[in-house]
């Protein structure tokens, strides 16, 4: 059986376990560890949460270091990127680092990985996030720039976007139980658009090199 595992941000530890029990007797589903840490602070890059770009290359070039491998490898950073500074207005990751950032955790990964795929970064509410008590704050546009970003890099090495981004913009803001994060039921509905990519996946040669069957 092949094994599945997940990098990404508090978006992805919400789904994760209903990932894991649709994908169950299919992939043995793993990801960073640390979730009662994660789920203390969803905003803090701690435990499970991947956290920026940063940290997410470094995070893999410690694995790659010791000799980890994956079979298929779920890769997400966006959202902590592209935190705003209210005061000055620069970004956590600059547009420019984040793009050699994800170079750089490109070549690690399929260094890595028998398979690599980018799951797009999902949005922010900017009347909920935005207030004057926020210590930071997201923008849409900055949402749609990171993802444009992040889908020239995975074209270039024709890593294949899982599209949690559009999916879940289809369900509008009612979907958001606070500033980011998303209502259980959205969260289903997450894993059983994730689950649903993968077993297509599964369905094809992938692991054997056959670009030409991917979903």
């Amino acid at each position: 059986m092949r094994s599945l595992f997940f990098l990404g941000d508090s978006i992805s530890i919400h789904y994760g376990p209903f990932v894991r029990q649709m994908t169950e007797g299919r992939f043995l589903y793993d990801r960073k560890r640390g979730e009662e840490q994660a789920l203390a602070d969803l905003d803090q890059p701690v435990g499970a949460n991947g956290g920026d770009s940063a940290r997410v290359l470094e995070y893999l070039l410690s694995e790659r270091s010791r000799g980890t491998t994956y079979d298929l490898l779920l890769l997400n950073c966006g959202l902590h990127d592209m935190k705003t500074d209210p005061h000055t207005g620069g970004k956590q990751v600059p547009p420019d680092t984040y793009r050699r950032n994800l170079e750089e955790i490109i070549g690690a990964a399929q260094s890595m990985a028998a398979a690599v795929i980018w799951v797009r970064t999902t949005d922010a509410v900017e009347a909920v996030h935005n207030t004057p008590a926020s210590g930071f704050l997201r923008f849409h546009e900055d949402a749609v720039a990171y993802n444009a970003i992040a889908d020239d890099v995975m074209s270039g090495h024709e890593v294949p976007l899982l599209d949690l981004y559009t999916f879940t913009q289809r369900f509008g803001e009612d979907a958001y139980c606070d500033h980011v994060h998303f209502k259980e039921e959205i969260r289903r509905l997450q894993a059983a658009f994730i689950a649903g990519y993968l077993e297509r996946w599964i369905s094809c040669s992938w692991l054997t090199g056959d670009k030409e069957n991917r979903p």
